[in-house]
């Protein structure tokens, strides 16, 4: 029999397999057959509480105290530096997206956030993102944090939807007694950013130990860090024309319709834009405004390609970029449990957290003439602080052929800077409750059930938004009686302010006040689950061990609602759509650990795991996912596993009931004349255009233009189904003391994966359809039938898409003594064998390979080395980021003449700490971030979905003194 294996067995395999750290159950031990006492291990990825086995599945464990050892002042900022989060929402790129800004949310292996499932103490948790199942991991009480397990693999078949990539299951600490205060000071070296953390926690126990009560309080918060705040973040950078494309059919290099492909040069000083903050205007020339609204020619310095220029009187965008946002954030946790009699203990946990974001954007904008009257900045002749001098320019106008021609109006490029930049406020509001009774029933059968309640209220503040009708009334002046009025005498007599654009700084504020508006946003989410498991870890005997067995159901309901104020309708920036939905789930799921053979040559333990989980959704019916491994444990040095899994997510209520929202495309009209060739066999594309209406000679007032978009979502979608296997081992050989090695290579293919169909896409994909332009994707697009522009594309959610993804995990660990003191070293790392988008599924050779680009780099490891002797510690850590193309290979392909300058090379950072434990239970401790100032790679901000990986705050100082009691 097997049933009298060693715990220090079970916790050696579990420390190299993985599940490090175990905690002990409710019912600490049980009886062995031979009368021992043997703790049962709670094993990472399982329900089952098993004595001296180990789950299969791949696992990251990382410790509460690892977490913040650097200078980070959250969770999430921590985690995001692991090699298996990718592209995660982090503080400096959350303001990417409409109330979003502050969230922190994890991507597991980068294949979306909504993919991976987070979990507290294995439970769900309400999101933090409307219309969505992300939750935002600073929500969680760090000082509580005991572990987190970071989980490989499709998972619903122990948790439920959503993992399917994994999960990432905090663990919080139990019975807390005694108080643990600590302070943390940071602040940057060549900048403005600092950061402040102040935590708080106080447990006891009570009734002769019989019942614990604990509460932590945190308060956390950074300044606002913009890109001009920094020398390396300050300069633009942009793509030059490649001069070297193929040529095509008609003789002429082949200019290809996808704005993100690659030309020759990458450099420095050419990102600005064609448009200022004074405003500019083309009449005899490139034209420009002095601050006392006179003439003068825009200079424009070196220019190549007569686009771009090195320092100018154009728009350099940075100025406008926000690196670090200014957060503030209240957490309050309480918990209690209480031991009923010795085979029940009830427990409660009730949280609070307020966090409040301000994320600053880019101003309204005006980039030429388009089809939509509110959005032309147009001043006629007769305006009111129009100069003589425009009033003459504009009346000596000629044609091309020298003729007069002379103007009413003009049409004005221009950032509306000094009317304000978008400013968002985001007060983000979550409470979280959870009841339950757990404990022993049927003398070895565990039990847990318990009900949860949670719900994230946002107040969303958008300031500055241009009221587009205000605008155009202020805009149309005329000169009464000396005065500045509008020309409209019921926008007059409704209040409308004269707004004087011609030169910066020109507008009154009265007429900022009248042209802007600020508008307030909600939106609330409600998670309600009940829920209840048994389990038993040792069912009945077998020859090769004991038969683990658990089971349970749960209901879970989901809500959420945004709702927007009426005044946001008609102004210059997106909105999101009044989105309101919900549904519900009931599930039954049953997991079981069989073992099959034991203390045989080479098998010294096998064991299988099956899991299943049944569902049935209120919105895409029943669904089912399973899971199955092995674990082999060849001998007391070595462990093999394997999973196979199949699991779901079903389709978030944004993706099922999204409303109209108003967003902004940019796209190549691939009916323009430089376009139809753009194919091996062009005929097809420009019969299409020509039943469009479309002249060939058609062409567009510039490129990469910028068309209206409309987005919703879809009632009649399907959910994604993926399918993933991982096979692994643990190593820890007894003839070296300390070292444990474990490697995982591990496959995620997802298929019906929900995604909107690109703006570029559907154009591409009306024109070039062989059944004509009477299909879905000519019918998302709208044009004028005067211009034949593009003037607005609708796009939905469908199940479209697929994602494939596959790498290797290594975690080494080596513990040995030195110097008469301890050392700690620990290598994670990360191979990326492959990463591929499917736009379209029923394409299996068309796709984008992301390995080795921006976000998805082909390595990535975080070592760290940690010595400690007496009272003293010190830790050095340096994480690694492979270099990356700016490009696909797909995308490379199309370019003649690739440089050096489409890349960024490999990325060393590292941090140091060290700290001095007192007698007293002072600890003080200092710390440097980015020691060698490592910067960023040129020509980003680290606030990019890919970017986010890289440091966009340079050298960071921290001190932390904590007292513990």
């Amino acid at each position: 029999m097997r049933a009298n294996s060693t715990l220090a067995k079970a916790v050696r395999f579990a420390l190299i397999s993985g599940a490090a750290t175990a905690a002990l159950s409710t019912s600490a031990v049980f009886a062995a057959e031979d009368g021992a006492k043997v703790e049962r291990i709670e094993v990472t990825g399982s329900r089952i509480i098993r004595e001296g086995a180990i789950a299969p599945t791949p696992v990251t464990v990382i410790t509460g105290d690892e977490l913040l050892s650097t200078g980070a002042t959250n969770i999430g900022e921590a985690l995001n530096q692991l090699p298996a989060l990718g592209n995660t929402y982090s503080l400096a790129n959350s303001g990417r997206n409409i109330g979003t800004s502050g969230l922190n949310l994890l991507d597991l292996r980068s294949m979306g956030t909504d993919r991976t499932l987070v979990l507290v103490n294995g439970k769900r948790h309400v999101a933090s993102s409307a219309g969505t199942s992300s939750v935002d991991v600073n929500t969680i009480p760090s000082s509580w944090v005991e572990k987190v397990e970071v989980i490989t693999g499709g998972a619903s078949a122990i948790y439920g939807a959503d993992a399917v990539t994994g999960v990432v299951n905090f663990i919080l600490k139990k019975d807390i007694e005694g108080l643990d205060v600590s302070a943390t000071k940071g602040w940057a070296g060549d900048n403005p950013l600092s950061k402040d953390r102040l935590a708080l926690s106080y447990g006891t126990n009570f009734d002769q130990d019989r019942g614990n009560v604990a509460f932590a309080v945190e308060y956390s918060a950074q300044n606002q860090l913009r890109a001009f705040d920094r020398d390396e973040t300050s300069t633009s950078f942009t793509n030059l024309k490649n001069t070297n494309r193929p040529i095509g059919p008609d003789g002429k290099p082949i200019d290809s319709n996808n704005p993100s492909d690659p030309d020759k040069y990458y450099t420095p000083n050419g990102g600005h834009y064609t448009i200022s903050n004074a405003g500019t205007f083309f009449l005899d020339g490139w034209k420009t405004f002095n601050p006392d609204g006179s003439l003068r020619d825009v200079y424009s310095g070196p220019k190549v390609d007569g686009i771009y220029c090195v320092d100018c009187d154009y728009t350099n965008l940075n100025q406008f970029v926000e690196l670090q946002p200014e957060f503030e954030r209240y957490n309050i946790n309480f918990k209690t449990n209480y031991q009923v009699n010795d085979n029940m203990n009830a427990y409660f946990e009730a949280k609070y957290v307020n966090s409040q974001s301000t994320n600053e954007g880019q101003p309204a904008f005006f980039f030429g003439k388009g089809s939509d009257p509110l959005k032309n900045t147009d001043i006629k002749i007769d305006n009111a602080f129009i100069s003589p001098e425009l009033v003459a320019l504009m009346k000596a106008n000629k044609d091309a052929d020298g003729n007069p021609a002379p103007l009413d109006s003009i049409n004005i490029r221009r950032f509306m800077t000094d009317l304000g930049q978008r400013i968002e406020d985001d007060t983000r509001e979550t409470q979280r409750y959870v009841l339950g009774l757990e404990g022993l029933v049927f003398e070895d059968w565990d039990y847990d059930v318990y009900g949860i309640y949670g719900q994230t209220d946002l107040e969303r503040v958008n300031k500055n938004n241009l009221v587009l009708a205000n605008y155009q009334h202020a805009l149309d002046s005329i000169n009464v009686n000396g005065n500045a009025v509008c020309r409209d005498e019921n926008a007059r007599a409704a209040g409308c302010v004269a707004l004087d654009i011609l030169g910066f700084g020109k507008p009154s504020q009265a007429a900022i006040d009248y042209v802007n508006t600020t508008s307030t946003g909600t939106s609330v989410i409600k998670q309600t689950v009940l829920g209840g498991s048994l389990t038993n870890s040792a069912l009945f005997d077998m020859p090769a061990g004991v038969v683990g067995f658990s089971t349970g159901v749960e209901y879970r309901k989901e809500e959420s609602e945004i709702f927007e104020p009426s005044n946001v309708k008609g102004t210059f920036f997106n909105t999101l759509g009044e989105d309101k939905g919900d549904f519900d789930v009931k599930e039954v799921f049953a997991e079981v650990s069989v073992p099959l053979l034991a203390d045989l040559p080479m098998i010294r333990q096998l064991d299988m795991e099956l899991a299943v989980r049944f569902a049935d959704y209120s919105t895409i019916g029943n669904a089912t996912t399973w899971k199955a491994g092995l674990s082999w444990e060849v001998n007391d040095d070595l462990r093999v596993r394997t999973t196979y899994s199949e699991a779901i997510r079903a389709p978030n209520i944004s993706e099922l009931y999204g409303a109209e929202s108003q967003t902004f495309f940019s796209i190549e009209d691939s009916c323009r004349t430089k376009y139809l060739n753009d194919l091996s066999n062009p005929d097809v594309r420009k019969a299409n255009c020509a039943a469009l209406g479309i002249p060939t000679d058609f062409n567009s007032d510039y490129d990469s233009k910028r068309v209206e978009g409309v987005t919703s979502g879809n009632r009649d979608l399907d959910p994604e189904e993926s399918t993933s296997y991982t096979v692994g081992f643990a190593y820890q050989p007894g003839f070296i003391d300390g070292l444990s090695i474990t490697t995982d290579y591990w496959n995620i293919a997802i298929d019906n994966a929900i995604d909107s169909v690109s703006a570029q896409d559907i154009i591409d994909r009306c024109v070039d359809s062989t059944s004509g332009i009477n299909n879905e994707y000519c019918a998302l697009l709208t044009r004028n039938p005067t211009t034949h522009e593009i003037t607005t594309i609708r796009s939905s959610s469908l199940n479209i898409a697929a994602l494939e993804a596959a790498g290797i995990d290594f975690d080494i660990g080596y513990n040995f003594d030195a110097f008469g003191g301890d050392f700690r070293t620990n290598l994670i790392a990360t191979r990326l064998l492959k990463r591929k988008n499917f736009s379209f599924q029923d394409k299996p050779d068309d796709f984008e390979e992301l390995a080795g680009t921006l976000g998805y780099a082909k390595w990535q490891a975080n070592w760290s080395l940690n010595y400690s002797i007496a009272q003293w510690s010190a830790n050095w850590r340096t994480r690694f980021i492979e270099g990356v193309s700016l490009y696909t290979d797909k995308e490379l392909a199309r370019n003649a003449n690739p440089s050096s300058n489409m890349e960024y090379s490999d990325y060393f950072i590292s941090d140091i700490s060290v700290a001095y434990a007192f007698d007293t239970g002072v600890t003080l401790k200092f710390g440097i971030d980015n020691v060698f100032d490592r910067d960023l790679p040129y020509g980003t901000t680290g606030t990019g979905a890919g970017s986010a990986s890289y440091d966009n705050v340079g050298r960071f100082f921290h001190t932390t003194a904590s007292f513990k009691f």
